[in-house]
Parts: structure tokens; C-alpha cells; sequence
């Protein structure tokens, strides 16, 4: 198969990606989030290719992503109140909430669930494909199961070239890390994955948040789940992740201390001279975590290299955005974590 690429800014690149979903066939889309590899959600035929190309477990529920916020009622039912105020103040955005699912939705799509997550994605020509093609647009994040997210179409043809039948590219994604999923079908609304509208933002308009134990701590493999990123191992590089944390200095003397040939340390730019002599990379500013999020995935995809033993990373504290970043980090090391004070 050829994987044709297709700009953002032609205008006819909306009508042809959807006649390919239409059809049946994996389109690669950009969001403000991440690239999204999607596909008919409710087509199941179409749904499984999502799964074989990713080689995703077939119990990783997937989002469905819509045009219009009001088309969540096409395929959710028994939508509460605050589902409407949560899209009133965060549609389009990168906001995914779990609803209860109509039989429209297939249940590969939902991962054999009787919920759904549903999302409008930030992004005009991603939203033009879902309404010329005229059904929900089921779209995982673009990268081969277990690996660093896509942000950039560069990403997408490196895992898929040749796979799916387009990527439509938009661009770098402003956001880089997955959306905030809250799951709105309990007695109290449950944060599952946070991303980049923070715990904050949904307190001040649900007044209650409950925070899944998913997203602080590896849950057990055998665990049902209602979204995705909340089981496996996520967006990790082949080699072992050890997240240090601490002061800057302590964290630089328990690296130095550990540091081996072939490893690298994955830090902020505020860092880079205390790390001149172990190969460092800077993924954002920690004074401006906005750059962390939006970097944080294409410096773990560089640091996918087979040479690489280990790498040691230094992860943001805090509430706001900062909390979606410690999340996927903490993903990706598998939530190994040591405290570089520990040893002083």
C-alpha cells in the first residue's frame, strides 16, 4: 500500500480523507493533542485494522471523535447534566469524556464496554473530514502500541508508511500530550487520564473530582478499563525510564553517580550545563510547562534508539498541565521512580 500524505492547507485534503474513511481505510489525522490514527468508528471491519496496525490490546478502548458537540447524543444516551457544561466550556478541546454508549457503537470500538469515550477535537480540517464523512471518526493516538505519541505527520509515516492509506498533515500539535479523559457514568465524576485540561478546570465546573488510581500508579494487568492509557505501558522507548526526583543538584549527583556508558538524561533546558558530560536532552523550559508537554513526545521517540541503555529523567511537579506530563512520564518509566535526595 502507498501512504499518500495530504496537507491541512489544500482544500480539497478534507473531502478525500473522508471518502478514504468512508471506504474503510486508516487515515492518520492531526488534533491539537497528538495525530490520531483513525478509521469508521462504526465500522467494525475498519475499527480492527486501527487494532492490527497498532497492535493494540483489543480490550484498549478507543475515542470516537465528532464534528459538533451536540453530536455526542447520536451515539451516547443518558447524558448528564454536566456532560453539556463540560462540552459547553471545553468543545472543540482536548477534553474526552465516558458516557454511556448507544448499540450503534460497535463493541470492538468500546473495547467490549457499554461505555464510550467521546471527544470534538481543537483542530478546523479534522473536524471538516468527520462532517464530510459523516460518521465518528475513531482515532488512538498514531504511534505503534506502547511507543511515544505522534505529534508530527514525520511520526506517524515513521510507524506506518506504507500501512494505512493517508496522513493528512497538520503541522507540529500545540497541546503533545493525549486529551483529559473524565469518566461521567458513576455517582461522581472520575478523572481517568489527565492531559491538557487540567483537574482544576474540571473541578471549577463538576465542584467534584475523584482521581482514577490509573493515573498516579500501575494497575493490574487483568483490570477493566473504560479509556485508554490506563493499563499498559504507554509511551515508552525501548530502554528502562528512571524518573529522578529532587532538587536540581541532588538529582544531578545521583545521575552522575548511576550514569553508564550508552545512557542519556532526558531534563529541562534550566538543566543542560549540570548534564554537559552524559548526553542530555531537553524536552521544554520547566519554567513554562507548556513546553514540556508539547515537546515531551518527539524527545522520547528520539531517545527510541536501540544504543540506548537507560535513561534517567527529570519530571515537573505540580498541578495545571504539569500533572498531564508526570503522567505520561511516569507511564513511560512504568512509574519507576527514585529519589535523588535519598542517597545524600
Amino acid at each position: 500500500m502507498k501512504t499518500i500524505l495530504l496537507s491541512s492547507d489544500d482544500p480539497n485534503t478534507p473531502a478525500v480523507a473522508a471518502e478514504l474513511i468512508r471506504r474503510g481505510e486508516l487515515v492518520a489525522i492531526p488534533t491539537e493533542t497528538v495525530y490520531g490514527l483513525g478509521a469508521n468508528g462504526l465500522d467494525e471491519e475498519a475499527v480492527a485494522k486501527i487494532f492490527l496496525a497498532k497492535g493494540r490490546p483489543q480490550d484498549n478502548p478507543l475515542i470516537l471523535h465528532v464534528a459538533e458537540g451536540q453530536d455526542m447524543e447520536k451515539f451516547c444516551h443518558s447524558i448528564p447534566e454536566n456532560a453539556y457544561r463540560l462540552a459547553e466550556a471545553f468543545w472543540p478541546g482536548p477534553l474526552t469524556m465516558v458516557l454511556p454508549a448507544r448499540d450503534c457503537v460497535p463493541r470492538r470500538t468500546t473495547g467490549g464496554l457499554s461505555t464510550v469515550a467521546v471527544r470534538c477535537p481543537d483542530n478546523a480540517v479534522t473536524r471538516q473530514i468527520i462532517r464530510l464523512a459523516g460518521v465518528p471518526v475513531a482515532a488512538p493516538s498514531a504511534n505503534l502500541s506502547g511507543k511515544p505519541s505522534t505529534t508530527t505527520a514525520a511520526h506517524v509515516l515513521h510507524d506506518h508508511d506504507g500501512k494505512i492509506a493517508a496522513v493528512v498533515d497538520g503541522g507540529s500539535c500545540r497541546v503533545g500530550v493525549e486529551s483529559t479523559i473524565v469518566d461521567l457514568t458513576e455517582d461522581r465524576p472520575r478523572l481517568l487520564r489527565p492531559g491538557g485540561i487540567t483537574p482544576e478546570q474540571l473541578t471549577a465546573i463538576l465542584g467534584d473530582l475523584v482521581v482514577d488510581k490509573a493515573v498516579t500508579a500501575q494497575i493490574d494487568k487483568d483490570a477493566v478499563v473504560k479509556a485508554p492509557g490506563m493499563k499498559y505501558r504507554h509511551y515508552a522507548p525501548d530502554s528502562e525510564v528512571i524518573i529522578v526526583s529532587g532538587s536540581r543538584e541532588a538529582a544531578a549527583r545521583y545521575i552522575h553517580r548511576h550514569f553508564q556508558p550508552g545512557d542519556r538524561v532526558l531534563c529541562f533546558e534550566e538543566e543542560l550545563p549540570l548534564y554537559a558530560d552524559c548526553v542530555p536532552l531537553a524536552y521544554g523550559k520547566e519554567s513554562d510547562v507548556n513546553t514540556l508537554s508539547a515537546g515531551l513526545f518527539a524527545a522520547l521517540r528520539e531517545l527510541d534508539d536501540p544504543s540506548i541503555s537507560r535513561v534517567y529523567a527529570r519530571c515537573p511537579v505540580g498541578g495545571g498541565v504539569a500533572y498531564a506530563v508526570q503522567n505520561r512520564l511516569k507511564k513511560a518509566a512504568a512509574f519507576h521512580i527514585v529519589d535523588g535526595e535519598a542517597e545524600e
